[in-house]
């Protein structure tokens, strides 16, 4: 240590007193990093990093003098990488390497430069006309086609894989092509802090991924601790409110009077009574029902009580003569109209009189003075039903078939058959009578002789 330069034991010594001050000491690589960037970085992180760089041999001699004062800072070697440099902060080391992340910008890659992720080339046109590019391109791994005038590529195609040597000709084909896949910045490799050695893979975090599963994971913690009931400050007011909805429910469909329902057990009644009404047509309403018209066919006809023989033919004759006066005389045929039969049903004013009666009942049976609610919707619909059978009963007398013409003749034909009868034996009798009579006083016999 005599022979050690001052300036290298200030360096050690500069860096021991940051490794003391700071919280968190992270690894970086500055490896093809330009100078014109790095000193606009520094400009930029000044303030809330410190960036110390030197040879590798000095910051291993500052973490050998550091790890009795901070356990396990010297795992920090095993990371030493490309142009390592010491970086200083007392922010998190995630907060860190989201700002070294954000500091970073794009550039075109050099021939030599190791590749950090795979480099893909998309499908789709290109800037170049046909012509020797199409050979070029076809060199590095490339499928290309001629579309519109213009070289394509015709499939997405991965020229150089994640650590492999970028080639002078790919790099020249990335270039034309304007992709740049290579990042100038500070690459955070490790980050020390309270004895842990955080990796640049952990470092690395996607923020929107990790925002979605940090919303993801509350969202299932509330859903369980509402779906197996378990109160927190944050779930109790939808448990209460599910609580009250359930019970409300509940008294709704087992009808269990209470005031905080009451009107909704009217208008469930209200409700019933409307589809009775409705199943029952108990409403006013005109229908009009057409008679089909009497056809020509004859009835079949009855059985008639014998009559003589005469008097069958003079009823004969009679009706003969009627039909020649009827073929004399031209017949106007009138057309009846049909009939039209008008069923008047109960008003509705009858129908609004049963609800408001059934909404008082229900009323006085809350009171305590009416027996049950499904005694009531009972008895209403027990007169329900006796007004229907009533009902029917007025439309099959109005039904009732009236005797047609044919009929009232066949009658009036019938009545003065048994006329003639009647007066045909009462002459018999009179002359029976007075034969006997003759007889007696033997009139009849001089009248014989």
């Amino acid at each position: 240590m005599a022979n050690v330069q001052e300036y290298k034991k200030k360096i050690v010594n500069d860096m021991t007193k940051l490794m003391r001050q700071y919280n968190i000491v992270g690894m970086v690589n500055m490896e093809d990093m330009p100078a014109p960037q790095l000193q606009s970085m520094r400009s930029e992180l000044r303030g809330k990093v410190d960036l110390f760089m030197t040879k590798k041999r000095l910051m291993k001699i500052a973490i050998e003098k550091m790890k009795s004062e901070k356990k396990g800072i010297e795992e920090l070697e095993k990371y030493f990488e490309g142009m390592p440099a010491l970086i200083f902060t007392n922010e998190s080391p995630f907060k860190l390497s989201k700002i070294l992340k954000k500091s970073k910008s794009k550039a075109p890659a050099k021939p030599g430069q190791i590749a950090p992720n795979d480099i893909v080339v998309n499908k789709g046109p290109t800037p170049f006309a046909p012509g020797p590019i199409i050979s070029e391109l076809s060199s590095v791994g490339l499928k290309v086609g001629v579309e519109s005038g213009k070289v394509a590529v015709k499939e997405d195609t991965v020229i150089v894989k994640k650590g492999e040597k970028i080639k002078p000709k790919v790099a020249e084909i990335l270039s034309r092509l304007d992709i740049k896949p290579m990042e100038i910045g500070l690459g955070l490799v490790a980050a020390y802090e309270d004895g842990i050695i955080y990796q640049k893979d952990i470092l690395d975090v996607d923020e929107e991924q990790y925002n979605n599963n940090i919303n993801l994971a509350a969202s299932q913690a509330f859903n369980l601790a509402f779906n197996i009931t378990y109160v927190t400050k944050d779930n109790i007011s939808f448990l209460i409110g599910k609580a009250f909805n359930d019970t409300k429910a509940l008294g709704i469909s087992q009808e269990i009077l209470d005031k905080g329902i009451i009107e909704d057990l009217l208008g469930k009644a209200e409700m019933s009574m409307l589809s009775l009404k409705n199943n029952a047509k108990i409403e006013t309403k005109i229908q009009i029902v057409k008679e089909k018209p009497e056809t020509q066919e004859k009835p079949k006809e009855t059985e008639k009580p014998p009559v003589k023989e005469e008097i069958k033919k003079e009823l004969q004759e009679e009706k003969v003569g009627e039909k020649k006066e009827i073929e004399e005389k031209p017949v106007e045929i009138k057309k009846e109209e049909p009939k039209l039969q008008v069923k008047v049903e109960k008003p509705k004013e009858d129908v609004d009189k049963k609800v408001s009666k059934m909404v008082e009942r229900t009323k006085k049976f809350i009171e305590g003075t009416e027996e049950t609610a499904a005694d009531i919707l009972e008895d209403v619909k027990k007169e329900e039903v006796q007004e229907e059978k009533k009902q029917r009963v007025e439309e099959q007398k109005q039904e009732e078939k009236v005797p047609s013409a044919y009929d009232l003749k066949e009658k009036k034909d019938e009545a003065k058959i048994e006329d003639k009868e009647a007066k045909q034996e009462k002459e018999h009798k009179e002359v029976e009578d007075l034969t006997k009579e003759l007889i007696k006083k033997g009139t009849l016999r001089k009248n014989k002789q």
